[in-house]
């Protein structure tokens, strides 16, 4: 018999000291030796059963000794385990978080029985099923939901997410673990976007993937505060940021850089060309209002920018050269609309081309864009 196992010592000073103490050595010892490969079988089934009896001790230390050396051992009988997992805190948390003999609807179960505590503690666990996933969002507990969208082991299905952002969207915990996680389903994200701040969108646009709609509405959004009331150097600074954390995300697309530049985001798009085409801003600048556009032209081929989309750099461009912002509250985006305007005419007269979503996008944008100045706005 292996000496990690109930000896005849380990009997008789049960039988002769019965104490919570004596019990708890016990339950330690074979706990914490049933998994070595010196037990038969015999033995091994006789530890079990030892088990089942100490799991129903009154002592709270005994039962603790026993999750505690139990918790991630595959020798754990399940009737035991889920004992256990039903049992006071300091018993089951550590057979919630780590053992793997209970299965999904084990889980379930204790997650509809049992308290907040428990709850989290299958929400960490290593891994986490889509059906547990599920279980757990049900809940509608803000800390449990929290800690199972911060657990990257977690599997959640796009319609758990979507019931996350439309039951508990509102909450700074859950929408900080949803902008931190790596993936989030491009449904999801773009729910997100009306909802969270603005340091928030600033992750969003760097960690996932938005409909270039999305990307572009975001990106000019978080950047009109900055536009209208910070200074030149400091600006340009927070645009370069932004500009390098969507060009090493793959998101600085050739219709993100067009669009921002018809929406009047100069600052943007001399950003975005200067670091497509890998020189300082300030040369980049120098380029693009080169007067006879030749210089423009080089930029816009350094950066690998599509040659057709050209005309309507130009035409914005020029565009923009007959306007100024009119002071009054408001005015970016009138100033955005007569951009806008000017640049769809040139599309009409000189043939400007854009690609088709472009085009659909800049022309949504007239619709939501005041077209003059507006007596309650002053």
């Amino acid at each position: 018999m292996s000496d990690n196992f109930l000896s005849k010592e380990d009997v008789v000073r049960l039988l002769n000291d019965p104490s919570t103490e004596s019990r708890v050595d016990t339950a330690t010892k074979i706990a914490g030796g049933v998994d070595g490969d010196s037990l038969t079988d015999q033995e091994r089934s006789l530890a079990q059963e030892i088990f089942r009896i100490m799991v129903n001790d009154a002592e709270i230390r005994v039962r603790e000794a026993l999750a505690t050396n139990l918790k991630e051992s595959p020798n754990l009988p399940r009737d035991v385990a889920l004992n256990l997992a039903r049992d006071v805190d300091t018993v089951s948390l550590p057979v919630l978080t780590l053992s793997e003999v209970l299965n999904d609807n084990d889980l379930a179960e204790i997650i509809h029985t049992q308290g907040e505590n428990k709850q989290m503690a299958i929400a960490s666990r290593q891994v986490v099923s889509e059906a547990v996933s599920d279980a757990l969002i049900e809940t509608g507990n803000e800390n449990v939901v929290t800690t199972l969208i911060s657990n990257e082991g977690a599997k959640i299905s796009d319609t758990s997410f979507e019931k996350v952002v439309d039951t508990l969207g509102e909450s700074q915990k859950i929408q900080n673990a949803m902008v931190n996680r790596s993936a989030l389903p491009i449904t999801v994200a773009e729910k997100l976007v009306t909802r969270v701040s603005e340091a928030l969108r600033d992750k969003l646009l760097e960690k996932h993937r938005l409909s270039d709609d999305v990307t572009t509405d975001l990106l000019l959004q978080s950047r009109e505060r900055a536009t209208v009331l910070l200074s030149t150097e400091s600006g340009a600074g927070d645009v370069q940021t932004l500009v390098r954390q969507l060009h090493q995300n793959g998101r600085l697309s050739s219709s993100i850089v067009l669009r921002a530049l018809c929406m009047g985001d100069l600052r943007f798009f001399e950003a975005a060309l200067g670091v497509l085409a890998k020189i300082p801003l300030i040369n980049a600048r120098t380029l693009i209002h080169d007067p006879g556009h030749l210089g423009l032209k080089r930029l816009w081929s350094s950066a690998k920018l599509p040659e057709e989309q050209f005309p309507a750099a130009v035409a914005a461009i020029d565009a923009s050269k007959e306007l100024e912002y009119d002071g009054e509250k408001n005015d970016r985006d009138r100033y955005s609309r007569r951009l806008i305007e000017l640049v769809l005419t040139q599309y009409d007269e000189l043939d400007v081309e854009f690609e088709s979503d472009d085009l659909e996008y800049l022309l949504a944008k007239l619709n939501t864009l005041p077209s003059s100045l507006n007596p309650t706005d002053e």
